[in-house]
């Protein structure tokens, strides 16, 4: 493990605390009656969808070409947001090899 699978592992760790406890204050379908509560909350659940939504297609394009299945970490995007793109980010970072970039051929004719 690298250091930034280890910084993203604490930020996972940290994220699933805080659901857990808002889980065990509001209940699971509770927490959904509160992100639409006021124009407020349903402004920051509609950008989270949005973000997510994105996150999601970029984690199905890079999956591919990873060579990996993108299904269990959308899965678990539906299901706790943010934790998805966290796992998938903790499982590619560091396995790929460094890019290196080619100068075109310049012909001196």
């Amino acid at each position: 493990m690298n250091g930034k699978q280890i910084a993203l592992g604490l930020v996972l760790a940290d994220f699933v605390a805080l659901t857990a406890y808002a889980v065990w204050v509001h209940g699971y379908l509770g927490i959904f009656e509160l992100l639409f509560a006021s124009p407020a909350t349903i402004l920051a659940s509609t950008d989270l969808l949005i973000a997510l939504s994105l996150a999601s297609i970029w984690m199905w394009q890079d999956a591919k070409k990873h060579g990996i299945s993108p299904v269990p970490y959308l899965v678990v995007t539906a299901a706790l947001g943010s934790a998805g793109p966290l796992l998938y980010l903790i499982r590619t970072v560091g396995s790929e090899a460094p890019h290196s970039v080619a100068m075109p051929a310049r012909s001196l004719a």
